[in-house]
């Protein structure tokens, strides 16, 4: 018995979907809005610090920017020359990157002043437009390890603030809306260090260039 034959409409419609079809999948095909974004884990909360060049750092001067943050203090002998080692490598990397920036955290404010930052900015020869050092109120640090970036334990901060010490090796990475994104990296790790270029790489393309394929719908010449 013969199949029936579908009626034009039928057909046109199955064309018409066919062909909207292509339509979509070449205007976003290599774009976002076909790749698998990185997880966000967190997003950064509002905060003010003061730069090694005496200068205001805030929640704001992260929008924009693909942020790397850590926490570290000056006369620290073990872990921290260990992860300024390889977080050198990650500026070195991408230090010319405009959209790029590392937040540095101390934790120890108390010793930490603004001019020792300084002196340590330029001991280590970076710029500190692109490597930020910032110190503040203790508890102001602390509560942005552990409630933003998790870069700490927030059961930590159940003692007196004054008695409290984080010392911590891992890295967090901030995208330019203020989310904490893909993993917590450790510091120490040259295979993590590895994925924290990757994943630096990957969202400084996420929102840079064209938004669509071709240019289209792109005003630009």
């Amino acid at each position: 018995m013969p199949m029936p034959r579908l009626p034009k409409w039928a057909i046109y419609l199955i064309f018409f979907t066919l062909l909207l079809g292509a339509f979509y999948f070449f205007l976003f095909r290599g774009t976002d809005a076909w790749k698998k974004k990185m997880a966000v884990i967190s997003y950064v909360k509002p905060f003010a610090f003061t730069t090694q060049e005496q200068l205001p750092f805030t929640d704001r001067d992260l929008m924009g920017k693909v942020t790397v943050v850590e926490y570290f203090f000056t006369t620290c002998k073990g872990i921290c020359p260990k992860m300024n080692k390889n977080m050198r490598e990650v500026y070195d990397a991408f230090q010319q990157e405009n959209d790029f920036q590392i937040l540095a955290h101390t934790c120890d404010p108390e010793t930490d002043s603004v001019p020792r930052l300084k002196r340590y900015s330029d001991s280590m020869g970076i710029n500190p437009r692109k490597w930020f050092m910032v110190t503040g109120r203790k508890d102001s640090l602390y509560q942005m390890a552990r409630a933003s970036y998790l870069l700490d334990d927030p059961k930590n901060s159940v003692d007196k603030i004054e008695d409290q010490f984080i010392h911590t090796q891992f890295f967090a990475l901030v995208d330019r809306e203020g989310k904490v994104r893909g993993q917590i990296y450790d510091g120490l790790k040259k295979d993590e260090v590895a994925k924290l270029k990757k994943d630096i790489a990957e969202l400084l393309a996420e929102t840079s260039g064209n938004r669509f394929v071709n240019g289209i719908f792109n005003s630009n010449p």
